[in-house]
């Protein structure tokens, strides 16, 4: 565990030119995240009534102290976000994500779209199959058995 506390308070970074894409996308991704949940706890502790009452807040600081709170959450999520993507297991991992993604074989344009359409009109077809099935077992049990 100590280890892992040293590394998040360390300023280089692992393997530099290895994984670079993968990394900063996971970053990203991860700040996004980080981002728009304190964003929408310090909505949260905005509406907390009980909170501001106990610590007897005027009103007009409550959104400020509450935007205070999540920014500085963000900003040191975001700096772990940054030390995780740097620790050794887990960048060694990114640059293997990225090694494998690089081997991925594309499709083209064309083929694209040919396989969408075939996955459409057989999703169409099977929830036509499927209303047929239900209309049928319906009707059975509703006209035929008076069950329903």
């Amino acid at each position: 565990m100590s280890a892992f506390f040293q590394e998040l308070f360390h300023v280089g970074i692992y393997k530099r030119s290895q994984g670079r894409i993968t990394r900063q996308v996971t970053l990203a991704a991860m700040a996004l995240a980080v981002a728009l949940g304190f964003w929408r706890f310090s909505q949260v502790l905005t509406d907390w009534e009980r909170l501001w009452r106990f610590f007897h807040m005027p009103t007009e600081w409550q959104q400020v102290v509450s935007q205070s709170i999540a920014t500085v959450l963000t900003v040191a999520c975001w700096w772990m976000c940054y030390r995780l993507i740097n620790v050794p297991r887990y960048a060694d991992f990114l640059i293997a994500v990225e090694a494998e993604m690089n081997k991925v074989s594309w499709p083209t344009r064309g083929e694209l779209v040919r396989a969408s359409v075939v996955v459409l009109v057989t999703i169409f077809a099977l929830a036509v199959v499927l209303f047929g099935f239900d209309f049928v077992w319906n009707w059975f049990f509703r006209d035929v058995l008076k069950i329903l």
